[in-house]
């Protein structure tokens, strides 16, 4: 029951300018769960997010893809998934380490900095 409570506070990040993993952060240490938990079960909820918006993207575009391309998509595939996984753990050992605070002050030194750059 509480992964679909965590579901409907990730629905919060529709809010254009919400983070989704902030949003089931937060949501999730309202329930009670650990920092290192929340964290760990934000990042692992987004595989299945990410793995339907991709096939979903490539249901799309099945047309325009060669036979000769699926080679390299495919290597891709595997690759983007075993850095995601390393970026995970890095991420959770941070946490552990330092808690949100550093995150949330890189989070809003980024946000600025593109405000910035496309201000110009």
């Amino acid at each position: 029951m509480d992964s679909v409570k965590i579901g409907f506070f990730q629905c919060l990040a529709l809010i254009p300018g919400v983070s989704r993993s902030a949003a089931t952060i937060v949501g999730a240490q309202t329930l009670g769960f650990s920092k290192e938990k929340a964290a760990e079960f934000s990042f692992f909820l987004a595989v299945p997010t990410m793995a339907a918006a991709t096939l979903y993207k490539l249901w799309k575009i099945r047309h325009s893809i060669q036979s000769e391309q699926l080679l390299h998509l495919s290597i891709g595939v595997v690759l983007s998934f075993i850095f995601a996984v390393l970026a995970i753990r890095f991420f959770i050992t941070l946490v552990k380490k330092y808690g949100f605070r550093w995150f949330g002050i890189y989070r809003i030194i980024l946000g600025v900095s593109v405000l910035l750059f496309f201000k110009s």
